[in-house]
């Protein structure tokens, strides 16, 4: 059994993953990032999740960090862009080795409490799109974090994720009781999911993919199929 942190960003796939490490292994806490995204009331569904799992919680703000960072849909003055996932418009979402410098710092706070290891939900859906999502980026970032804790502790990169497709994570939490109204996908950040970010319409295809129910309010609900269309029309 696996003293483990998760990063949780109160996204469907973080919360799912947290739920499983609880169920699975000795979940220590999990950890989130104010990066300045212009999403980040999503820290507060990590909250929610951590207070559910009666484990403590931490945000760390790098928005100095994030400030450097720029020229993403995220966290600069450019619209997030609507359709489907896998679109090239998506890229404009990348932040720059975002996922490197948070998972640092996460192995940082792992090796200081004593974990094993440092859990991340990243997917095979986020291939396409985000480098620091890549199966090769988590075996090289593994390595790297070999030597750099070398003779002081040794933590693992935990992906359990990584090959699977979002409509499996759904599976995966829907057997663990998740309650997915309380989790926070999109981009936008506004009152409600918008339903037309790329990854309100990846949430709602994977409910629809994992055949179980979306309890997740969105503006435009029905966007998602129009996008899924579009988008296979283009690969055909």
């Amino acid at each position: 059994m696996m003293k483990a942190i998760v990063i949780c960003s109160g996204g469907l796939d973080s919360v799912t993953l947290a739920y499983k490490m609880a169920h699975e292994h000795d979940l220590k806490g999990l950890i989130s990032f104010d990066y300045g995204q212009r999403h980040k009331k999503e820290t507060g569904f990590a909250q929610l999740c951590a207070d559910r799992l009666k484990v403590p919680h931490k945000v760390v703000d790098i928005t100095t960090i994030g400030a450097l960072l720029t020229g993403s849909a995220l966290t600069d003055n450019v619209d997030v862009p609507d359709g489907h996932y896998a679109e090239d418009t998506m890229k404009s979402t990348v932040v720059p080795n975002r996922n490197a410098i948070m998972l640092t710092i996460a192995f940082g706070a792992a090796a200081a409490q004593n974990c094993d290891c440092v859990a991340t939900a990243v997917h095979g859906g986020d291939h396409f799109i985000y480098p620091d999502c890549r199966p090769d980026f988590i075996n090289a970032f593994n390595t790297m974090q070999a030597h750099a804790l070398d003779g002081y502790a040794k933590v693992e990169l935990y992906a359990p994720f990584v090959h699977i497709p979002k409509d499996e994570i759904v599976r995966v939490g829907t057997a663990l009781n998740v309650p997915y109204a309380e989790t926070w996908s999109c981009y936008k950040g506004g009152e409600n999911h918008c339903g037309r970010c790329g990854t309100c319409v990846e949430r709602r295809e994977a409910f629809y993919l994992a055949g179980e129910e979306d309890p997740t309010v969105y503006d435009d609900p029905d966007f998602w199929i129009k996008a899924r269309e579009d988008y296979k029309n283009k690969q055909a």
